[in-house]
Formats: C-alpha cells, structure tokens, sequence
C-alpha cells in the first residue's frame, strides 16, 4: 500500500478529474468513487483531496457549487469544466505513454541491450 500512496500523489490531479467526469460529487463522494473504480485497491486520504480540489478549482479545471447531499447535508459539488475534460484528455495520453515507455524497459532481455 505504500507504494500505492507515492504512486497516488503524482497521479492524484488526474485520479479527481477522471472521478467527477462521470458526473458532480461532493468531497466525500470523489473519495468513495476512485475507491470504487480502483476496485478497492486506491485509497485517498481526505487531507490529500481537498488541497487537491481546491488547486484543481483554482487552475479552472473543476468548478464547484453547493448542493444537498444524500443525507441532507450542505455540501460542495464539483464538477468538470470544460478545461478540466481537456486537461485530464492531456493527461491520460502523457500517463498512457509513459506506461508504454515503461513497460518497454520492464520488458528488455539482457539479449537486446
């Protein structure tokens, strides 16, 4: 899991717009869905995510409004601008290059150096 949370603070930007392009969360609901489509196997940390929200807000990638949660609670909801879908577009082809580079070197025999 330690290896999990170094991973996770280089990625964590990408982590939050990818949550709330399938749709506005609150805070809380952002924590819950990344959990939810890493099968469990991602975990942030609430001291993490909101620094992250509010660098996100302030670089115009996300927005926020207040709504009610589903208990009835005042809570901010964020949602994807249309700067944030280009963003984390960037940002899955940059992630999804470097795993190839990766995956490359993680593949090379002593035959082919």
């Amino acid at each position: 899991m330690d290896n999990d949370r170094a991973l996770l603070q280089g990625t964590l930007d990408m982590l939050i717009l990818k949550a709330v392009s399938l749709g506005p969360l609150h805070g809380y609901g952002i924590l819950l869905r990344i959990q939810q489509i890493s099968k469990d196997r991602l975990e942030i940390l609430q001291g993490s995510l909101y620094p992250a929200l509010y660098r996100l807000e302030h670089q115009g990638w996300i927005m926020s409004a207040w709504g009610e949660s589903e208990n009835n609670r005042k809570a901010k909801y964020y949602r994807l601008t249309t700067a944030g879908k280009r963003r984390l577009q960037t940002e899955t082809q940059n992630w999804n290059r470097m795993a190839d580079v990766i995956a490359g070197i993680l593949r090379t025999t002593p035959e082919e150096v």
